[in-house]
């Protein structure tokens, strides 16, 4: 039996700014941004080449007030990934070397964090 992850979701103030960060300064696809009614609202963002996509939105209740989510994520190149954000204006620490991989980290505005890893090489 296969597990997929598809969707995890993120706590967000603003459903604007956080599709607004995402999708114009990150560079993520906006898949949805659905209203169903009034207090109702889901928005899904892909990254490039993922199987697996973030939600928020209004009236989901999927998490606890006051919560936020920590991502990590799968990447080529640590240094290119730096680079990438950091000319889409994304605040983003520098290539961390850890022995376990190279990491790049951000936030988004409501303190979801991203750790983007360059997996050491195998063998």
């Amino acid at each position: 039996m296969d597990f997929k992850i598809e969707l995890v979701p993120l706590p967000v103030a603003d459903v604007d700014r956080a599709k607004g960060f995402y999708v114009d300064k990150v560079g993520w696809a906006a898949d949805f941004d659905t209203t169903v009614h009034e207090g109702l609202r889901f928005v899904q963002i892909t990254p490039p080449g993922s199987a697996c996509s973030v939600c928020f939105g209004e009236g989901l209740d999927m998490l606890p007030e006051g919560s936020s989510q920590f991502i990590q994520v799968v990447v080529a190149d640590a240094d290119a990934a730096l680079a990438y954000l950091k000319d889409r204006g994304v605040a983003c620490d520098g290539v961390q070397e850890l022995a376990w991989g190279r990491f790049v980290t951000f936030a988004d505005p409501d303190g979801n964090r991203w750790a983007l890893q360059q997996l050491p090489p195998r063998g």
